[in-house]
Parts: structure tokens; C-alpha cells; sequence
């Protein structure tokens, strides 16, 4: 029989907050700081915003609570008010540097591995979003990766779309996460704004699919209103050629203007045209107005993905912006 696990792994509270979902990681993570065999690396893997680092940094926390069991560390002694504030000397946290995690940031943190940790039992190191890992930046971790030195572990993220290469997976323990609930998301949406309607922390937490990170940032970046206007501009039949043009250019400098965030507003579109060929299905979907279509039929709403397609891949070209927000919209409009 293995180590019973405390139940507050299904409660677990991170600074004070409760966090929902991933019961399966956290209790495989629990057991194993319950029967004290944690691995030496950790790969968090699943989608973006479900709460891989939240959760990475509710285990280095646990891992050197004074008084905590499993996944639950107290909160008040002084290693966890140190890891609340985020003032703990023993936590290291590598992130992608311009879109990615180069070799200078590894040779870095490897030469502060060699030395040992300042006060905690063990010292904990989040890299994330590994998938932007260069290669060299990869082949100068790989061997701490497999055997780091006493007293640390370390815990790698990763989106699940992301490539990550196979000798890193190779040597660190996966734990998968998913997608969370709708109920969940909105609860989470809730908690963090209590003066968020019900109605929009629902709508934000469909939107979102399974990912408060994601519906937080829709709401913070206002890209739920900015499709929802892009949508009426869509389903608009004004009559007026030449009106029309003018509204569709000066939407598509607005889009261009969205920069980084640009791919977000296009899942929604995608959505959206999911929700519409769904209807013409004669399938019921829960989405309000979302699924609201001009007469268009499934040929016209796959032209329109691939429109959206295509238009993703000469962003990735670094073709003009405004050109390609422009040539997408007359086409969505079609």
C-alpha cells in the first residue's frame, strides 16, 4: 500500500489562493513528498495558463515548509512567507529572454548550481517554457539535467503544442496537465475579480477553453470586445460598398496593432466559425451569440479557416501586418 496522501492535495492553496484542478498532478506530486521520493527534474507539460508554473512554485514552497505535509505547506513559517513574497534566495526562476532560453542563461544558472543552497533544504529551479529552448542552450543542460548536483530540483514547463526536444524529456519525470472545467475556470475568474459578472467570467471562461491564464488575459487585453466589434463588422450588410471598405481598413490597422496578441484574436475567430458550422450541423451550442452566421455555408466557413491559416503563416514571414489584417478581413467578409 502506498503513502497516504493528505487530503488537502485536493485543496491545495497557493499564496493564500485556492487552486483548482489537476488533481492528478497534485496528487502524484504529494505522494511522492509524503514517501520523500521526488525525481531530481520535473517536466510540467500541458496546455498554456492551467497553472504549470502556479503550481511549480506551490512545490518549491512545499518542499521547504517547516511545518507543511505533502503538496500543503503551512503559509506562516519563514520559508513560505519568503516563497509568498518572492524573496526566497533558494528559488531560481529562468524564463525566455525574446522568445527564447538562451545558452548565456544556462551557463548562468548552472555555475550558481555548483554552489549549494543558501538556507533551504532544497533549492528549486522553474525554467520555463522550454519548448524556446535553443539547442545549444539544451545540450549545456542536459548532463545537470540528469544528475543535478545534492539538494536541488528542478522543475522544466511546457506548452503542449510545443516541440520540446526528446533528450529533455528523456531525463525529467512528466507530469501531464490539462484543461480545466468551465465551472472551474469561472470560479477562478471570479475569485481573482470579485466585482466580475457572472455572466462575463462565463462567457471569458468558454472563450478561454479550459485555460484561466488565457481568459484572464482576454479580459486584461479587452480582445473579447475587440472580436465581438470584429464580428459585427462581419455579419454587418450595410449596402454601402464603399462604407464597408473604409470600416474593414481601419479594423485591420486596429488588428495590426494587436501585435503579439494577434493570434489570440484569431483562435476566438476560429471559434466562433466552430460554433457556426456546428449550427449549420443543426447542433446545439452554448455559446449565446457566438454562433450568430450570414447565410454562409461549411465550404465558405473553411475557406475562411483557411484564410486564417494562411494569414498566421505570413505573419510568421514577417510579411506587413496592416497588409495581411486587411487581405484576411475581405476575405472573412466574402
Amino acid at each position: 500500500m502506498g503513502p497516504k496522501v493528505n487530503s488537502a492535495a485536493s485543496d491545495l492553496q497557493i499564496a493564500n489562493k485556492p487552486f483548482y484542478g489537476q488533481h492528478r498532478a497534485k496528487n502524484l506530486l504529494s505522494r511522492s513528498i509524503v514517501a520523500e521520493r521526488l525525481a531530481h527534474a520535473y517536466l510540467f507539460r500541458g496546455p498554456q495558463g492551467v497553472g504549470k508554473q502556479l503550481l511549480a512554485r506551490g512545490l518549491a514552497a512545499a518542499v521547504n515548509c517547516k511545518q507543511g505535509q505533502g503538496l500543503s505547506a503551512c503559509g506562516v513559517c519563514t520559508s513560505c512567507k519568503k516563497f509568498s513574497a518572492g524573496t526566497h534566495p533558494d528559488f531560481l526562476l529562468v524564463s525566455p529572454e525574446k522568445g527564447a532560453i538562451k545558452i548565456a542563461q544556462i551557463r548562468k544558472l548552472i555555475k550558481v548550481l555548483s554552489f549549494a543552497p543558501y538556507e533551504a533544504k532544497i533549492r528549486v529551479v522553474l525554467i520555463e517554457d522550454v519548448h524556446t529552448m535553443r539547442q545549444e542552450a539544451a545540450n549545456s543542460l542536459l548532463k545537470t539535467l540528469e544528475e543535478p548536483p545534492p539538494n536541488n530540483l528542478l522543475i522544466l514547463t511546457a506548452d503542449s503544442a510545443g516541440n520540446v526536444l526528446q533528450t529533455i524529456i528523456s531525463r525529467c519525470q512528466t507530469i501531464p496537465f490539462y484543461a480545466l472545467s468551465a465551472a472551474e475556470t469561472t470560479e477562478i475568474l471570479r475569485g481573482q475579480d470579485g466585482n466580475l459578472e457572472m455572466e462575463t467570467a462565463t462567457l471569458l471562461a468558454r472563450l478561454a477553453e479550459g485555460s484561466p491564464g488565457r481568459a484572464q488575459l482576454l479580459q486584461r487585453k479587452e480582445l473579447v470586445e475587440f472580436w465581438q466589434d470584429l464580428l459585427g463588422l462581419l455579419l454587418e450588410q450595410s449596402g454601402d460598398e464603399a462604407l464597408d471598405v473604409s470600416k474593414i481598413l481601419r479594423k485591420a490597422e486596429a488588428m495590426a496593432a494587436l501585435k503579439e496578441d494577434l493570434p489570440h484574436l484569431f483562435s476566438l475567430i476560429r471559434l466562433w466559425i466552430r460554433d457556426c458550422l456546428f449550427e449549420i450541423q443543426g447542433q446545439q451550442v452554448d455559446s449565446g451569440s457566438l454562433n450568430t452566421r450570414k447565410g454562409w455555408n461549411c465550404e465558405q466557413f473553411f475557406a475562411k479557416l483557411q484564410a486564417i491559416n494562411q494569414a498566421e503563416k505570413e505573419l510568421a514571414r514577417n510579411c506587413n501586418r496592416t497588409l495581411v489584417c486587411e487581405v484576411l478581413l475581405f476575405r472573412l467578409k466574402e
